[in-house]
């Protein structure tokens, strides 16, 4: 058996595992590894820091933050011929969050469906990092959509392709880097300098996983419609990863997304996105469906190419 046909079998698993057991409820990895690196970034950081410096200290925390797990994982990996089955399926399950995000989408569309718009607010503050206080239905069912898609590519399709790339170890590494830009990021006086190394290397591993989560999106929604927002408004998006992935799910669901939003206290204009419909409740849940079949698909197009690769070794 090739080494790509045990790999699309432990992503099975690994995907099987997700669906099941969902994320670990207490001691998750990824809240662990957040400490670890709030615990890096104190200890190296000092008020003062030139911009050369603090460029440097980013990198050296970067690098203090994930090289010890990966090579961890790899260290596992090659401890008996065996053992890289149990890393890897295990590795795959701790980076994914299908299960988690389709959970917490739920736990905002259903009291937004039923009118309770305060608990739809302080449900969508939990997966969101813009002020949520005085969204209208329309605001919270936007917010919630756009972070099922984005977090769509981020915990879910970017994590099956570094996966099938190199393993555990490689999707590990990609959800530690989507972790650090996710705290340290940020275009601000604080971060701007000390996490460029962060957002540099996530959009970096993001480049082609993004993409093929946009195109994912496009084929198995309204794909004219999404292909014509990825091309048209994804360009005008901030970030260049999440421009086609937020552009083609908004436009493969007929919904409008973007637009104003509160971050940190302030108003920014962001440019608008899909189509002119406002969402509802059912965008937030068809966003989630969107990303279910596309896992299938994904799923279904691995397990094709280790056939074809099979069969062309023999």
């Amino acid at each position: 058996m090739s080494a790509f046909a045990l790999l699309v079998i432990k992503l099975a698993a690994g995907l099987l595992a997700d669906r099941l057991l969902g994320e670990p409820r207490r001691w998750h990895p990824l809240v662990g590894f957040g400490n670890w690196a709030k615990a890096i970034e104190r200890r190296l950081r000092r008020p003062g820091d030139s911009h050369r410096r603090e460029l440097a200290l980013g990198l050296l925390a970067w690098l203090a933050a994930v090289a010890p797990w990966v090579g961890l994982a790899l260290a596992l990996r090659g401890l008996h011929p065996q053992a890289h089955w149990a890393v890897d399926i295990l590795l795959l399950y701790f980076a994914l969050g299908g299960r988690s995000l389709a959970e917490h989408a739920e736990a905002i569309a259903a009291p937004l469906a039923a009118g309770d718009l305060p608990q739809a607010r302080d449900r969508v503050s939990w997966i969101v990092s813009r002020d949520t206080r005085a969204l209208d239905e329309a605001g919270v069912a936007r917010a919630a959509t756009e972070s099922v898609l984005e977090n769509g590519n981020d915990a879910v399709f970017g994590t099956l392709f570094w996966f099938l790339v190199g393993g555990g170890p490689a999707a590990l590494l990609f959800r530690l880097a989507n972790t650090l830009d996710a705290m340290w990021g940020y275009r601000n006086a604080r971060y701007l300098a000390f996490g460029r190394v962060a957002a540099r290397t996530d959009d970096l591993l993001n480049a082609l996983p993004a993409r093929l989560t946009a195109l994912t999106y496009a084929l198995l929604g309204r794909t004219r419609a999404a292909l014509a927002c990825w091309r048209s408004q994804a360009p005008a998006w901030d970030s260049p990863n999440a421009g086609p992935v937020m552009a083609a799910g908004a436009g493969a669901l007929g919904v409008a997304l973007g637009g104003a939003a509160i971050y940190h206290g302030q108003l920014e204009q962001r440019p608008p996105l899909g189509g002119s419909q406002p969402p509802d409740a059912g965008s937030i849940r068809a966003a989630v469906a969107l990303v279910r079949r596309g896992v299938l698909l994904w799923l279904g197009l691995a397990a094709l190419l280790a056939v074809i690769l099979e069969r062309a070794g023999a």
